[in-house]
């Protein structure tokens, strides 16, 4: 056999060997990260009172290294170690509405080079010296999406009449947001950078106080609540509805599909990355229909004792209704807006009636072809990346 050739078959071999191995090393990669997923009920209800409980609130120092720990597992198994650059675009903001106390605006911005973040925002008809900003991520749900349904609206709506900039976006793959599908593999480290840039967002508007700005969001809305709490203190008032337990991790790939919760002998639970919102003001509002069921005897008393070791406990509530279920309905609402009133000085009374009860009606809830962001005369811009693994590869 001619040497070159054989030199080339060698060659040829070497490649397979190495693709071979390559192929070998992704699925165990593959598999370590799978087997580290806390996903869904991951421990039993007994299971997640007893980690709390081998986990004790034991000193303020003791403390703040457990929560480094966490906070580092977070970014690591996200990514995000280093945060990708901001892209220095413009933001889109156009289709301007006149409410009842309240205008609501159309916006898209980029969170990565071509992702756009899509939402609505609400702002005070009123002139302030200055404003609170509130930044409403969504649950998942059924038609009507996320922002368009009707608890929505009459979140954000009350909120601007009360005097806040609000802001409402979509999670990946709802609403305007179709450039990938919900489930693609990294959505929770796209959706984590889709809450900083949105915090980004409201925090350059002309008037916002950085010092009151909060984030409440509920069910998947909520996990975004608590993790943005946890990884930026540029939040200062947080209000996750039904998701703070001990037990359930979250059913989504956009909430548990990447090791945030698990490295090796490292474990921690929802409760613990709640606590991180320490010493800042939190209402942790929860039901009897769903997994914060056990919130008044297990998350919350756990989350006090944290509170109590910076003699903040005053500055942590729990609003518990037992015989309601997994939603952000009215009385849930009621319990957010005098909390937000409280700590961002809002004015409760302009959404309240000669009785002193809140009064959601001038908050109207819109169709969605008035509230979407692109359309015939808004088309998506030309530079969005489409498709699962076009938005992969920017991540």
């Amino acid at each position: 056999m001619p040497f070159q050739e054989m030199e080339s078959l060698i060659k040829l071999f070497k490649m397979k060997v190495f693709l071979i191995l390559f192929a070998a090393l992704i699925t165990v990669s593959s598999f370590a990260q799978t087997a580290e997923l806390c996903q869904g009920a991951y421990f039993t209800e007994a299971e997640g009172k007893a980690f709390l409980e081998k986990h004790p609130v034991t000193s303020k120092m003791a403390w703040e290294t457990r929560a480094t720990q966490i906070r580092s597992q977070i970014k690591t198994g996200m990514g995000l170690q280093t945060l990708l650059a901001k892209p220095t675009s413009a933001p889109i903001i156009h289709g301007k509405k006149v409410m009842d106390g309240y205008t609501i605006e159309k916006v898209a911005f980029e969170s990565l080079p071509g992702f756009y973040v899509t939402g609505n925002l609400y702002r005070p008809i009123k002139t302030q010296k200055s404003y609170a900003a509130i930044l409403c991520p969504h649950g998942h749900g059924e038609n009507p999406h996320g922002r368009f349904r009707e608890q929505t609206q009459k979140r954000c709506a009350t909120l601007a009449r009360m005097g806040a900039i609000v802001f409402v976006w979509d999670m990946v793959g709802q609403g305007d947001s179709k450039q990938c599908t919900h489930t693609m593999p990294m959505a929770l480290k796209l959706q984590t950078i889709n809450a900083i840039r949105a915090l980004d967002f409201v925090s350059a508007l002309p008037g916002v106080d950085k010092e009151r700005i909060a984030i409440t969001g509920e069910s998947g809305g909520g996990t975004q609540t608590f993790l943005l709490t946890a990884l930026d203190d540029r939040i200062k008032v947080s209000v996750p509805c039904v998701m703070v337990s001990a037990h359930f991790f979250g059913g989504c790939v956009c909430e548990s599909g990447l090791p945030i919760h698990k490295k090796g002998d490292f474990q921690t639970n929802n409760v613990e990355i709640a606590a991180l919102a320490v010493p800042r003001p939190m209402l942790l509002i929860s039901d009897g229909g769903d997994w914060t069921k056990n919130t008044p005897d297990v998350e919350f008393p756990y989350i006090q004792k944290v509170y109590g070791l910076y003699g903040k406990t005053n500055l942590v509530e729990n609003v518990h209704l037992a015989n309601e279920k997994h939603d952000y309905g009215p009385s849930k609402r009621y319990a957010m807006y005098a909390f937000m009133a409280k700590y961002l000085n809002l004015d409760l009374k302009a959404v309240t009636d000669s009785k002193g009860v809140i009064d959601e009606n001038p908050s109207k809830v819109l169709d969605q072809k008035e509230l979407e962001v692109f359309n015939t005369e808004h088309p998506r811009p030309a530079n969005a990346v489409m498709g699962d693994s076009n938005v992969l590869s920017l991540l």
